[in-house]
This record gives C-alpha cells, structure tokens and sequence, in this order.
C-alpha cells in the first residue's frame, strides 16, 4: 500500500532553510507570466505528478477535498495560467525549463525513494519516518551518485528505500487504532481512498493499492461534474498543465517525455494500438453515432457494386515538375522499384513515421481516374464497421464534391454532418466526445481533386479556426493539413495527381499510388460481374470475347473500362447474336448508350451532355436535382443509370456513375455543340502547348472522346446517339480536326502528347490520320520518365509495327510492367531498347524460365547501356549485376562474346558526389575490365566525387586492362602528389590509346607535375593534357614545358594556375603557343 501525505493543515509557508521539515510553498493567486511561475518558491513536484494522475477525460472532473484547509488549486488560477502560456513567446524556454526539472529529478538517485509521483513504497509501524528525520552523512553521499540503468532493480519489491530529505514532503506516523474512510470526494476512483485520523494533525491522507494505473484506465468519476483542473495542452491522458507536449519539444531529452523512471513511453502515454475502450461506458448519443456509422458502411451495395477485388497499392513519391520549387507530380517509379503494400489495410493506416502522441497522420492514396479510389475508400469504411480496425472509434467518409460551397459559415462538425446523421453529429455532446478523443478518428477526404480550394494548405497564416468557429472551408482544410485542427487524428485522402495537389502534400506521412488491376485482377472481376448479376453461365464467353479485342484488354487495368465491357458483353450475349466487342473506347461507349439514348425523351442526352461539359469545366462531376432543365430528364437519367445518388451525399445531389462517363458525355456536347468554334475544336485536344489561355484537361477523356465521335462512321456512331439530321453538323468540324491533325509532326512533341496523339488517332479510325501519325513517327522515341500504362504499351507497339522501320525506344523511369517490355522488346522494328537494369534483368530471367529462348536472345541483343551515367550507389549496383549476370550466363552457356550491352559499352559517366562516391567508386573499379570497349571514361561531377589518391591507385590498377581508352576525366576528385605519381606509373599501358587526360581543379603540386612531365613524351596518342587550377608553382610549370617541347603530338596543354606568376605563365606561352591559359 502507498500514501501521498499533504502537508499538515495549516502549514503553508515555506520553512526556513535548515529545518528538517518539508518546505511546501503557498498557492497563492498565480498571475503573470508563465516564467514568474517557474521561477517563484512553488514545488513543481506537488504540481505536477499529482495532478497529472487524475483522469479527467470527457471534461468531467472532481473536487480534490472539500475540507477547507486541503491543498487544492483554483481553477481560474490555472485557466489563467494556460491563457498565458499559449500567448507567451517564452513559452519553449519555459517548457524546457520544465522537462530538465523533471529529467533531473525522476532520473536521480538521490529522488528514488519518490520516483512514484512521492508516494512512498511501504507504509508501517516499524518503517514510518518522522517529519523531522534526520539523514546520515552515509545516505547523503550515496545519494549524489546517479547509478547505471543495470544497478537499478527491475522489481519494485526490491528498490532501496531512501529516506526523504527535509526538502520532500511529510510523512507521518498514524496512530494505533481505527482508520477511518471518509468518501469526501463526490466521486472517488476506485484505487485512491482518503484517510483523516485523529491526532495526526493532518487534515486528510490519499491511499491507494498497488501500481498507479495510466490515465486511459483509471475510472472516470461519477456524479455531478465539478470545475477544476484543466487538461494540459496538447498532451492525452494528462490534467497537468506542466506538461509539455512533444511537438513543442523536439530537443528535448526521451526519459523528460515520461515521469517515471521505471514505466516505458508506451505505458504512459495512449499509443494507436491501445485497447478501444468499452462502447458502452459511451454516452448514449455517442453510441447511437458509432451505430449509424457502422451500419452505413455494412450496407453492401447490391450487384456488381458490391464487387470486392483487392488492388494493389504502391509506395509512391513526388518529385519537382518543371522549373518551378512548387510544383510536384507523382514521381514514376521503374517496376523493379515498386513496394507494395501488402500488408493491406493495417500497412497503409500505419505507414506514416513514427509520430509523437497528439500528432496527426496524413495519408494519401493517388490514382488516376477510374483506377478505384473512392471504391476503396469506401471499402475502409466497411472494414472498421467489421471490428478490423479497432485502433479507431469513428471513421468519418466524406465525398469532397459535397464541400464546395462559397462563404466564411464553414465549421468542422459540418464535415462530420455531411457522412453522418446530422442530428447526431452536430450534436455538443457528440462532438465534444470526438473532440477530446482525435487520436481515434479517421477522416477520409474522398475525390479531394474536385476541391477547390486546395492550393497552398501548407502555408496558411499563423492562426488557426477553432473546432467550433465558423470559416472558410481553405482555412478548415489548412487546419487539417497543417495539424493544428482535429490534431492526433489520421487523415486519409483520396485523389488525382493533378494540379496543385503536390504542394498540400509535400508534407504528407506516406504516399500511395493505386494502379489498377493487373490481368489476373481484371479477370477475377469479370467472374465476380457475371456470378452477382446472376449469369454465371456468360462468364467464360465474356472471357473470350474481352480476349478477342487486345486494346480493350489492355485498358482492362482500369476498373471502369473493364464494368463497361462486362455491361457490354452481358447485353450482347443476353439478345443472342453474334456477340463481338468494339476495338475503340468510343465504339464501347456508344454501343452501351446507343439503346438507352433511343428510349430517351426528345433531347435529353444532348441535354445531359451539356450538363456533364459544364460541370467538368468546373472540375465537378455532381449535381443538384435543381440543375436538371426538367424533372423528366432527371427521372430518365437516373433510371437509365446515367446519374446515380452521389455516395455520402444528400438525396438530392446525383454523380456521374463513372468519369469516363462524364467524359463521353462532354466530348458529345463538343461534338454536337453550335456554341463552340469549329476553329477552337482542336484546343480541346490537348496536343500543343498554348500560352495564352491554355486547356487545362481536367475531363482528361475528352480529347479521345472527341475524335472518335467526329470521324468513326456517323451511321453507327453519333447518328446512332442522336439520329442522323442532328449528327450532319459535325462535317465542318470533322474537316477541321482532319487538317489540324495532319499538320502536327509529331517528332516535335512530348513523350506525353505523342501518346495521347496515337491513342486520338487509333480513335478515328481515319486511315488518313493514322499513316499520317505513324510515318512522322522519329527513329529515336524517348519516353524518359513518361508513365506508359499496358494501354500506352499497346497502342505504341502497334503503331511502331505499322511504320515499318527500325526504333529505337528509351523505356527508363516509365513504369512500364514486364509483359508490356516483352512486347516491345520482341518487335521486329525494334533494334534497340534502354530500360531500367532491374526489370531487363528480371525480363531475362523470366524468359528464361519460362523457355522463350528467341525472345530472350532478341532481348539481349537489342539492349544498351549507351552511354551509362551512374548518379546513385543503386545504378552502380545494378550495373554490377549485370556484369555478373553476364559473367555466369557466359560460363554456363560458353559463350565467348558475352553480353552486347557490357560488351559494346563505350561511354561511362559517374557523378555520386562528395558523399557516395568515395564508397561506391571501388565497386565501380572491380567491373571496369567487363567493359572491354570502353572509350570513354568520365568521373567528373559538378558536386564533386572526390576519389582521393586511394581512389586513383585503384583505377590505375585497373588501366591496363582497358585497351580502347581514349578519354579520361579526373577532374576534381581531390588527387595530390601522391595520386599524380600513381597515375603516371599506370599512363604508358594507354600509350597507344589514351587521347584526353584532365586532371582539373585537383591538388597536385610540384612533384606531381614533375612526374606527369616524366611520362608525357611517352603517350604517343595524347592530344589533350588538362592540368588547370592545381597546386604546383613556376617549377612544376616550367618542367611540363620543357617536357611538351618532346611531344610534338600534343595539340593542347591547358595549366592555367593561381599558384603560377601570370608572367612566367605568358613567357611559356611565347614559347610555347599549345599552351593554353584559358
């Protein structure tokens, strides 16, 4: 048993130094600022651990005693207090001040009989220690002593007691005979009781048994609730405004973030894997809020919308885009780099870094359009309400499209209203309950493109709403994002890559990029489609007929396309006939809307057309009941399933039941449209830069769209949407598009542009503009961190195919998967390829396995490392693989030549910088001999590589080796006298070879020279000897020129140096006019 012992009633002034009694200090009134706190007579102690044990959670608190002469604090002493530590600059000075205290005395020793928050580890007749006990001279020394963490037993039981100086607190002597209970406290936790017995002097004493529990376990207080303490700032589970939260001490010392010695980080403060506490200890509003919750997101949708396939997640990252610091996109990541999530939900949630308590978590998971976000989102939902994340007490899903709105009335509750019942979430209660527990929230921002206001979140101004103040939905969001509002909870957004996205999340814990199905995804959909729409029967029919068409296969990867096929397929094998898919996007759509637009009312897909156009332009894809021009065009639209309840919306809000959807339909509007030029129709293609008033693409479909809808057959296309008379206005606009496309080259477009420029013109099906694209097509395709996705795959290796002549394609940093590298690596048009070292590798491997012995041999020829520039220890890594994956390919398959790519190697260029290249230099030397061609040899750097004279001395070894050396670069890699000396001994073995030797900006000095002025009239084939801004003086200078007079076959020898007097320079120039002072 343990007892905290206040001092005596009465005794409230300080003791003269000396006496052996406790010194406690008043409370007086605390005004001022928060370091005259800190620096009065107060004990910090008695402040601090004390209160810091009391749980006042859900802001329900308890009069500490209601004895008048108890050592309670007021609480607008206190209130006050906190007003002036939030407005105080000093506040990090005070806070620090404040964890040093609390390090120093519940790390020393010489406190350890008080490292329990002073209270005393037995209590007895035997062992009681008076409150004039005086310490022996033995204890005092012993105590000064601050013991090894091994020296202190682990076990309570056995901690040495230390008796309390006269500067702890009291401790008294109960008196034989009865205690009493006396339940002052309107509601006593269950492990603290209060103890008055008669003469002890003592106005009450708290005993409880046993360890103290942490804040999140201790019994929350019953009855009426009585003002007192406040929570300390931004710290959970603690009442102590002493307590200094993480984030506002980042230096400070790890054992000042607990206030035991012997209790872990973890058993102090509420952690993400804490236990949910019980629900039903839950107020009965904020139960009925978790119900609602919980049913909502185990309602299942019916049919394929219920149709649940895992995809995959991947670590993603951004990278700067252009010029501009700002301005950030998705970084494209080569296959072998990829990381998948595969520890599902729980990886994902929890893949931030680990964060102090009270620290928010931004998430973010990026897709293109249609790759299944918001599915997934919702899926979330779903696995909470199933008790698989038991780490949250609420999830709150809210569709951004719902949250544009304009004014200053914008509050945080109405984020909570808009996926949630209203009358339960704006309720006080409710939210205050969320409020005070923002550790276990999870806020899903859903579609977050379709926000307006999302630029610039990270750099709002100092002050920040209040959870209850109204405001702009920019300066919530800002809240949100900069971790002041809701602050502990974890944020989950769901978006396109688009825009100003970057910069919002720049500053994010963790990045995902969902990239659709794979095939074996795609297909396992398909089985689900047909087995819950009840035609299982079809499934292996549709099956064959999606493998009939390899375009449409190919944009299988996207969900979207791949339910279109199937509503597609089904309605083809449901009438009976010959049964046979479209090969364009645009066939697939019109074929799928073709009998709904002939049930329509006059009209009314033009009309919806035009509603889907004007909404794009505003980058939204839902609408209001009011927004239709009739009530008959909403019934038929959401009859037809063209427009569908927007998910977490209000009844009256529709959405769009896909984007491409919404981009057919708006390529429709363009199509048909009198209000747009025909001299303006090309701008919406996308396909060249315009200064002035550019397209920004948002419907990033219509562009394909477009050009499908003006030149496929009119029969069987629009005539079939609208009829005939209404199709016969896009003839002007057809002719239009048809000169446009035939005046761009597209050798001088973007990797980018030239895709989209293939896939509008395979749209078409205009055999004019497809020789028209093919044929312009350049020899040299470059897709140098271009994403190319299996749809960009296809369709460009049927269009290299076409031209019918030789490519060769640079495949690095695109992303491309292994069977689409197959692909274009097996085309007879392909001659040569560059690709990521790891997935050419892997390639290899596969093929190998797999016993394509002509595809893999094509694939080993036609591949190049031309020229290989090593900017990372990962490429000099890979670049070492393949030596050895050459090396044992050769000695098991006795082939002499080896591979082609390390075989015709001919340029290397190395550029680590001061850091790596030091360590990954050596590596680099012991597969230099492998590349037997080698010409030219660069390891230079603007940053600096810095191979020292270690680094020289391991090259040289290796110099005679490479026989077709003609260029070698070692300028500026810190190289003294020693290295020089080195290299000249090793030069004569590229006698015969070597053209170009620079030494630039390095450290050689007088003896250096003289050695390379030793060796130059031996390098018969050196042209060019760069020596500029080294160390040596006039005499070095003087011997490289004496030594240049013997080489009549040296064109240059550039040695401009400070070191050097400009005027012996300029007199071995008149000497000499090959020496060059530039």
């Amino acid at each position: 048993m343990r007892c905290l012992a206040p001092r005596p009633a009465g005794s409230y002034l300080s003791e003269p130094q000396g006496s052996g009694s406790c010194a406690t200090m008043e409370l007086g009134p605390l005004e001022g600022r928060y370091l005259e706190l800190l620096n009065s007579d107060v004990d910090p102690l008695h402040l601090y651990h004390f209160y810091d044990q009391i749980d006042l959670a859900a802001e329900e608190e308890i009069e500490l005693c209601s004895e008048p002469y108890t050592d309670t604090i007021n609480c607008e002493q206190f209130s006050r207090l906190l007003c002036d530590i939030e407005g105080d600059e000093e506040t990090r000075e005070a806070y620090a001040n404040i964890a040093e205290l609390d390090q120093y005395v519940f790390q020393d020793s010489q406190l350890e009989g008080l490292s329990r928050d002073i209270f005393i580890e037995h209590m007895g007749s035997d062992d009681v220690i008076g409150e004039n006990t005086e310490v022996p001279a033995e204890a005092a020394q012993e105590r000064q002593k601050r013991p090894f963490p091994d020296e202190c037993p682990a076990d309570p039981k056995h901690r040495r007691l230390v008796p309390p100086t006269g500067s702890s607190l009291n401790c008294l002597n109960l008196p034989a005979g009865s205690i009493q209970l006396v339940p002052t406290l309107p509601a006593l936790p269950q492990w603290l009781w209060q103890i008055s017995g008669a003469g002890t002097g003592v106005s009450s004493v708290f005993i409880y048994h046993g360890k103290l529990p942490p804040a999140s376990q201790a019994s929350p207080p019953r009855g009426p609730a009585v003002h007192s303490l406040p929570r300390s700032p931004e710290r959970p589970g603690s009442t102590s405004p002493f307590a200094p939260s993480a984030a506002e001490l980042p230096t400070m010392p790890e054992p000042a973030l607990t206030s035991r010695t012997n209790e872990t980080e973890d058993s102090v403060l509420p952690t993400r894997c804490q236990e949910a506490p019980e629900v039903s200890k839950w107020p009965e509003p904020v139960q009925q809020l978790c119900r609602s919750l919980q049913d909502k997101f185990q309602a299942e949708p019916a049919g394929p919308d219920g149709i649940q396939v895992e995809v995959d997640l991947v670590r993603a990252q951004l990278e700067r885009n252009g010029s501009k610091i700002q301005d950030r996109e998705l970084a494209t990541l080569d296959w072998a780099e990829r990381q998948l999530a595969r520890g599902g939900l729980a990886e994902v949630l929890a893949a931030g870094n680990p964060r102090r308590p009270r620290e928010t978590q931004i998430i973010a998971v990026l897709g293109r359009a249609g790759q299944g976000k918001s599915h997934w989102a919702q899926a979330v939902g779903r696995a909470w309400a199933c008790g698989q994340l038991p780490q949250y007490d609420f999830v709150f899903h809210v569709p951004c499209r719902c949250l544009d709105r304009p004014g200053n009335d914008f509050r945080l509750c109405d984020l909570l209203v808009s996926s949630s019942p209203p009358a339960l979430a704006a309720d006080d209660e409710v939210f205050g309950h969320i409020l005070r527990r923002p550790e276990r929230v999870l806020l899903i921002l859903d579609a977050f493109e379709e926000v307006e206001a999302q630029d610039s979140l990270l750099h709002g101004g100092a002050g920040s709403p209040g959870p209850t103040e109204p405001c702009s939905l920019r300066e919530l969001l800002a809240g949100l994002f900069q971790r002041r509002l809701l602050r502990g909870c974890t944020l989950l957004l769901t978006a396109r890559p688009r825009g100003r996205l970057g910069q919002s999340l720049s500053k994010a814990d963790a990045l995902y990029e969902m990239t659709g199905f794979s095939a074996e995804q795609a297909h396992a959909y398909v089985v689900q489609y047909f087995e819950r729409c009840g035609a299982p029967e079809h499934r292996e029919r549709a099956l064959a007929l999606l493998q009939d068409r390899p375009f449409l296969l190919s944009h299988s990867h996207s969900p979207t396309v791949c339910r279109a096929a199937c509503q597609l397929a089904q309605a083809l094998l449901e009438r009976g006939c010959e049964a046979r898919l479209p090969c364009t996007l645009t066939g697939l759509y019109v074929d799928l809307l073709g009998p709904v637009a002939s049930d329509s009312p006059p009209g009314a897909l033009v009309a919806l057309a035009r509603l889907a156009w004007e909404l794009g332009r505003r980058h939204q894809s839902s609408l209001q009941e009011s927004q239709f021009p009739s009530a008959e065009l909403r019934t038929w639209a959401v009859a037809s399933g063209l427009v569908q309840p927007a998910p977490g919306a209000t009844e009256t809000e529709l959405a769009f039941s896909s984007f491409l959807l919404q981009c057919f339909l708006g390529a429709l509007w363009l199509a048909l449209s009198s209000e747009i030029k025909n001299k303006e129709l090309p701008q919406y293609l996308a396909l060249t830069p315009r200064k002035k008033r550019p397209y920004d693409n948002w419907l990033e479909g219509v562009p394909r769209f477009l050009t499908g809808l003006i030149f496929q057959p009119r029969a069987r296309c629009l005539g079939a949407l609208v009829g005939p008379e209404a199709a016969a206005v896009v003839d002007r606009k057809q002719k239009v598009l048809a000169r446009y496309l035939k005046r761009l080259q597209p050798g001088t477009l973007r990797a980018r542009r030239l895709l989209e420029l293939l896939h509008c013109a395979h749209e078409a099906e205009e055999a004019g503009i497809w020789q028209h694209v093919v044929r312009e097509l350049p020899t040299r395709l470059s897709f140098l961190g271009t994403r190319l996705t299996p749809a960009d795959t296809h369709m460009l290796a049927r269009a290299l195919e076409a031209a019918g002549r030789d490519f060769s394609l640079d495949l690095r940093s695109t992303g491309v998967d292994p069977c689409g590298l197959g692909s274009l690596v097996g085309l007879s048009r392909v001659s040569s390829f560059r690709a990521n070292l790891s997935d050419t590798v892997g390639l290899w491997e596969s093929l190998q396995q797999r016993g394509e012995t002509k595809l893999l041999r094509a694939a080993e020829e036609k591949f190049t490392l031309e020229p290989f520039r090593a900017q990372s220890l990962k490429d000099v890594e890979e670049l070492g693989h393949l030596v050895r994956t050459q090396r044992v390919r050769r000695a098991s398959a006795d082939e002499a030549g080896g591979l082609p790519a390390v075989r015709d190697l001919k340029k290397l260029e190395f550029a680590l910088g001061p850091t790596l290249g030091p360590q990954a230099f050596p590596k680099l030397v012991k597969i230099l001999t492998a590349f037997c061609s080698l010409q030219h040899l660069d390891l230079d750097s603007l940053s600096e590589n810095k191979i020292g004279d270690e680094g020289v001395a391991q090259l040289s070894a290796t110099l005679p080796q490479l026989k077709a050396l003609e260029t070698l670069n070692l300028s500026q890699n810190s190289i003294t006298d020693l290295g020089a000396c080195t290299l000249a001994e090793a030069l004569p073995a590229l006698a015969g070879s070597l053209l170009r030797l620079s030494l630039y900006n390095n450290c050689i000095c007088d003896a250096g020279a003289e050695s390379l002025a030793h060796v130059l009239p031996r390098m018969a084939a050196l042209r060019v000897l760069d020596v500029q801004y080294n160390k040596f003086t006039a005499a070095g200078a003087q011997q490289l020129a004496a030594s240049l007079r013997k080489c009549p076959h040296v064109e240059t020898l550039a040695m401009w140096t400070p070191t050097i007097p400009f005027g012996v320079q300029e007199h071995l120039q008149q000497l000499d006019s090959r020496i060059s002072l530039r």
